[in-house]
């Protein structure tokens, strides 16, 4: 921020100060002077709040920058964008790049590694109606633009016309209400203050207002993280039939295969756009960088042997002389004409849980379990009986609330059942991930010395650098305190911690949020190659099916074992969907 800025805010300051001595001294005059004072204490308080946002702004400015040229008009429904550049931190992660996105088409958004609402005493569904201003502001302009009569006027008043349509502007408050039913909120919770929900279900309710505009352009980042697999099936079938454009970011390999037409991949600070999903996208760029490579080695094989006689027979006789420089002109013309470049991959990590040896059976055995928070609450589970091995490979599904990850903390001892007993080998080492574990991380201290710390029997910090750069966390990132860190490295620093305890089970609650895609494999692969057993609850379905050999539904107070495999329920959850949709279509009409 200018000097001359800086010193207009620190006057600023000052002369509210000021203000505050000149109503202190004055109180005794004013009969309410408590208030008076208070008055200008909150007005210094306020101002205190700007400047500390002022100071935000100049530091993001200071270690952020975008720039780009729209070469699309100002009108059109897609844009283009030329010289796209983006820095962070000096980094540059885009340069001079292009983008083209076109309206209906519906971009996901890749490369290696929304926002929340603020409590509030409105209810869920007030807080997506409250953003119903579109369908004002069109209705207002599709009343100005019928008293026109030029061709213009006319075209324009036909594209509002059809806005209104698309975003179903005379059934507005069932919409919101759809929504919000879709994203899991029974008409109970639609009516419940936004202040009672827990930050992943305000994250919907987010989620719920950005579907309900229908924006020209919707951006959305992990959309899919606070959400139980039923409200990624419906959100997967809402997305298929967005008609405008929609740029999305997601972990999940299946939720872009089963809604993007085209995948855009970030890498070497250049933006690819690739048609088809995201199988399409794998399949063609491993073509194009099979080719590519051919001809790398290709031509690298031509300069090499021509380097070489350039190197023998340019000094030699005349014919030889002459036939090295015309290779010399070929050579030339060859990096004149641009070669072809070496490929690189995205870095590939390799998790790994260490070898738990074996337990003799059954390491967990759950007899007549059932469990209530309290006595005002209803049951989630009834008369419970299941063992647990370390052969045991198991994806927990159902939708929220209905007590997966209850059980997952009864498993391990967190909660107490209300009735029944759970039984532990007395050897068990349990590791269990959840969304939470981020706050036993101490931000302002380094992974590398937080590792250190948490185990101490490891002596020497090059064998802990090599345990923590397994998991992606390399270089500097090891010793810059971890409130510099990204969510998805400090996940990283996590699974690290958590491998490092040898645990013979592994309780997994959504352990993809924040991971990307080849990150979320090489979790995948490790698990696999893992010696212990393994319960997980996620909402990634190919996670699910690439680790897990049995499928159990929570639901009714009791766990029942699904007879197919996690595409198969998936195929029963999009049925249940389109059911449900074409029943409040009805209704509506």
């Amino acid at each position: 921020m200018p000097s001359d800025a800086k010193k207009k805010r620190a006057q600023q300051k000052k002369e509210s100060a000021k203000r505050g001595k000149k109503q202190q001294n004055g109180a005794d005059e004013v009969e309410n002077g408590t208030q008076v004072n208070g008055s200008a204490e909150n007005g210094d308080a306020e101002l205190n709040g700007i400047t500390e946002k002022l100071d935000e702004m100049e530091l993001a400015a200071k270690y952020r920058s975008c720039a780009g040229v729209l070469t699309s008009h100002s009108e059109s429904r897609d844009v283009h964008l030329d010289q796209v550049t983006i820095r962070f931190h000096g980094a540059e992660l885009l340069m001079d790049s292009k983008l083209e996105l076109n309206n209906g088409r519906r971009y996901g958004l890749i490369g290696l590694n929304g926002c929340e609402m603020p409590p509030s005493d409105k209810t869920a569904l007030e807080c997506v109606m409250e953003v119903d201003q579109e369908r004002i502001r069109l209705e207002k302009e599709a009343e100005i633009l019928a008293t026109k009569d030029d061709h213009e006027s006319h075209d324009r008043l036909m594209d509002v016309y059809e806005r209104l349509e698309d975003i179903d502007a005379d059934h507005a408050l069932q919409r919101a209400a759809f929504i919000l039913s879709g994203l899991g909120f029974t008409r109970k919770m639609q009516q419940t203050q936004v202040k009672h929900f827990s930050g992943g279900w305000r994250m919907r309710i987010s989620l719920a207002r950005a579907l309900f505009i229908k924006p020209a352009l919707l951006l959305l980042d992990e959309p899919t993280n606070h959400l139980d697999l039923n409200a990624c099936v419906w959100l997967e079938e809402e997305l298929n039939k967005y008609k405008r454009c929609l740029v999305i970011v997601s972990h999940s390999q299946d939720f872009m295969n089963g809604m993007c037409t085209n995948i855009i991949h970030m890498q070497n600070q250049k933006l690819k756009i690739y048609g088809g999903n995201y199988d399409s996208y794998i399949q063609t760029r491993w073509e194009l960088e099979e080719n590519q490579m051919k001809k790398y080695r290709w031509e690298q094989d031509q300069i090499s042997h021509m380097k070489n006689y350039i190197a023998r027979f340019g000094h030699g006789s005349a014919k030889l002389a002459r036939q090295a420089q015309s290779k010399e002109k070929t050579l030339k013309k060859m990096v004149d004409g641009g070669l072809a470049e070496k490929v690189t991959t995205d870095k590939n990590l390799s998790f790994y849980f260490p070898s738990c040896g074996t337990l003799p059976p059954p390491v967990i055995m759950v007899q007549h379990v059932s469990f209530r928070y309290n006595d005002d609450s209803p049951y989630l589970y009834k008369n419970l009986d299941f063992g647990v091995d370390l052969d045991t490979r198991v994806a927990l599904v159902g939708p929220n609330g209905a007590g997966k990850s209850t059980l997952l903390k009864l498993i391990v001892g967190d909660l107490v059942p209300t009735d029944g007993l759970i039984r532990r080998h007395s050897h068990l080492k349990i590791g269990r991930y959840h969304q939470h574990l981020h706050e036993i991380l101490d931000m302002e201290s380094t992974a590398l010395d937080w590792m250190m710390l948490k185990f101490p029997a490891i002596k020497e910090r090059e064998e802990m650098r090599k345990i923590i750069g397994r998991y992606g966390l390399s270089g500097q990132q090891q010793v810059v305190p971890m409130r510099s860190l990204s969510d998805g490295q400090r996940c990283r620093v996590i699974f690290a911690w958590l491998s490092s305890q040898n645990p013979h089970l592994l309780l997994l609650d959504e352990p993809t949020n924040h991971l990307d895609i080849e990150t979320i494999d090489s979790l995948a692969e490790a698990i696999n190659d893992f010696e212990g057993g393994m319960i997980l609850v996620s909402h990634d379905f190919r996670l699910i099916s690439q680790v897990t050999e049995e499928i159990w539904i929570c639901a009714n107070e009791t766990i029942e074992k699904y007879q197919g495999d996690i595409y198969k329920y998936k195929e029963k959850l999009v049925q249940i969907v389109k059911k449900e949709n074409e029943r409040l279509l009805k209704l509506k009409k």
